[in-house]
């Protein structure tokens, strides 16, 4: 699968384009209806395969699987590298056809012992200090539309807190030098990352600029975005320097991870960067000294979240690390572009500076919250111009349109724009208190949000995030409290009777929301044979999930429930019974997010 910026560039806001379980645990498998399909040609299959198969663990026995599955598929394919979510990356021996890619994919789900494959498609890259430009942003201060973050400053800039920003890499700037740490160049082939070798410890960004035809078919022309030093500025640009713009956690590391380069980014590579960046392990990579606590991917692509990028993520928040993603620019339901419609992310819709949802930004159930991602145009001017660059989000860039030139300043549009917003926010959350869990970080991001000045159709979750309000609740000021938490943990017998877990709500009023999260993490070597069940205050029960055969491990997700008709105040319990045998676990946490 490949991914594409979500940001707009100086000219224009970039369309999507089409774009594993952690090592030792069970694959998460998708469900037949959301098996990505091809849809373009494709070089790379990504397959996972069941934690009891010699295949998981051996890379011999999943070269002679993928060789003898070619066969039977009239095709030359073999194992390429085992990926950090320990799924096998296979090579088709050359571009195939879609159809011909399915008449392989075909075998692979035929076998039993393969919880999932899919196609390793593209993304692309989506879009009172005394620094000079400050006065322009007007993303961070402004009272109808900005997120409120001076006054968040007052308690914490970000320090302790690294960020990492999975994109196209970094180009230097002296704006930003001071915050940046060692990253990686995860781009595999030589040709795309333009720096005349495959992966390295270099994430410098070569440039992203192409020829028209040179990504497909109709492809157009492009210049190079530097989108993501873009991004990276809006996070943690240098403050009080005296110069250019203001990060929102200047206090912060940035962390560039590069992933995105001439036409896109290949769905291996980034899930590879999102282990790493977390701290987890990639074959043939070195360790990472500052592993990320907060990860930032304005990318994405069509289609619905695959196990391939579900997998890294929950390996990455089971680390500890709150991973932040752009909703898209397709003004359409974010359900349908991933990394957006994954579980165990911040999913970030784009404001304009009137409080409306920006005219791309996509919306819809899956998003989580809204931030500032601006227009540089309206909606009804000619695609390509820039009418109104001062209602864009103005950010660290550089001035080559193909190889780096001289660093500058431009405004950009884009949810590729709004998400580091919220990554710079969860930063600020995680310095001022770090015993909270990405879990607690979104609740308290969603929970302290303000309603938009304007209108959001279709749905922008909970309104406009607001930094300072979301800093004071969780230390201990007026805001919100993150979300009511058990980690203690809880057996669950095998094909046994139910147990529960608690939690005691007080000093609410009236009754619970109409969209309360309920946040679960249990720990099970078989999820299907799980039924889970929600008992508010008063004995009523709401089915969070019914038993069926779903084989992955674990159940690491957030439920959306109406509680509405429950009264807030009072024992809430998480209820779960293993209904058939032979495989245990234990409730590990769960939460409840007002």
């Amino acid at each position: 699968m490949s991914a594409t910026l979500l940001g707009g560039t100086a000219t224009t806001s970039l369309a999507l384009s089409q774009p594993v379980a952690a090592p030792g645990t069970a694959p998460v498998a998708a469900t037949a209806a959301s098996v990505p399909q091809p849809s373009a040609p494709v070089a790379n299959l990504i397959v996972g395969y069941k934690s009891t198969a010699s295949e998981a663990s051996s890379n011999t026995a999943a070269d002679a699987d993928a060789k003898a599955k070619g066969k039977k598929a009239g095709e030359s394919v073999e194992f390429e590298r085992r990926l950090g979510t320990g799924a096998a990356l296979v090579d088709l021996g050359g571009t195939l056809a879609p159809a011909e890619a399915a008449d392989v994919m075909a075998q692979f789900r035929a076998d039993p012992d393969v919880a999932y494959v899919e196609p390793d498609t593209r993304a692309y890259a989506l879009a009172t200090p005394n620094d000079t430009e400050y006065a322009k942003q007007w993303d961070l201060f402004e009272p109808t539309a900005g997120m409120n973050v001076p006054a968040a400053w007052d308690k914490t800039t970000g320090s302790g807190v690294t960020v990492a920003v999975i994109d196209t890499g970094y180009v230097a700037h002296s704006d930003l030098a001071a915050n940046v740490v060692p990253g990686y160049d995860f781009i595999s082939s030589a040709a795309d990352a333009r720096d005349g070798n495959g992966r390295d410890n270099n994430p410098a960004d070569q440039g992203d600029w192409t020829a028209a035809g040179e990504c497909g078919l109709g492809s157009k022309a492009s210049t190079s975005s530097w989108h993501g030093t873009h991004v990276a500025g809006t996070i943690g640009a240098a403050t009080n320097n005296g110069k250019g713009i203001a990060g929102i956690s200047y206090g912060a590391k940035i962390q560039p991870v590069r992933v995105l380069g001439k036409c896109g980014g290949a769905t291996s590579d980034i899930v590879d960067a999102i282990t790493w960046a977390s701290g987890g392990s990639v074959a043939g990579i070195p360790v990472n000294a500052t592993p990320a606590k907060v990860i930032n991917m304005s990318l994405g692509g069509s289609g619905t979240c695959g196990s391939s990028y579900q997998n890294a993520i929950n390996a990455a928040v089971a680390r500890g690390t709150t991973v932040v993603v752009a909703a898209g620019n397709s003004n359409a339901d974010a359900s349908g572009f991933s990394p957006a419609s994954c579980s165990n992310v911040i999913n970030v819709a784009a404001s304009n500076r009137t409080g409306d949802r920006s005219y791309y930004s996509n919306y819809g159930a899956s998003v989580d919250v809204a931030a500032p991602g601006g227009e540089t145009r309206r909606a009804t001017d000619t695609p390509g111009t820039i009418t109104t660059p001062e209602n864009g989000i103005l950010s660290t860039l550089n001035a080559g349109t193909s190889t780096p030139g001289a660093e500058n300043y431009k405004p950009y549009q884009g949810t590729s724009m709004a998400a580091p917003h919220i990554a710079g926010l969860a930063a600020l959350l995680k310095s001022a208190n770090s015993a909270l869990t990405p879990a607690q970080i979104e609740s308290a991001i969603k929970t302290n949000a303000r309603p938009l000045a304007g209108t959001c159709t279709g749905g922008c979750g909970t309104g406009l995030a607001d930094a300072a309000k979301t800093v004071a609740a969780v230390t201990g000021g007026t805001g919100t409290p993150a979300a009511h938490e058990n980690t203690t943990d809880v057996a669950i017998p095998d094909n046994g009777g139910a147990v529960s877990s608690s939690i005691a709500v007080t000093g609410r009023t009236g009754n619970a929301p109409a969209a309360l999260k309920v946040n679960v993490d249990i720990k099970h070597s078989y999820r299907g044979d799980l039924v889970i069940d929600l008992v508010g205050p008063g004995g009523a029960v709401k089915r969070l999930q019914s038993s069926s055969g779903d084989s992955a491990a674990n159940v690491l997700t957030t439920y959306t429930v109406d509680a509405s008709a429950w009264p807030a105040n009072g024992t809430w319990q998480l209820r779960v019974q293993d209904v058939a045998a032979a495989d245990t676990g234990y409730i590990d946490s769960w939460s409840l997010g007002f």
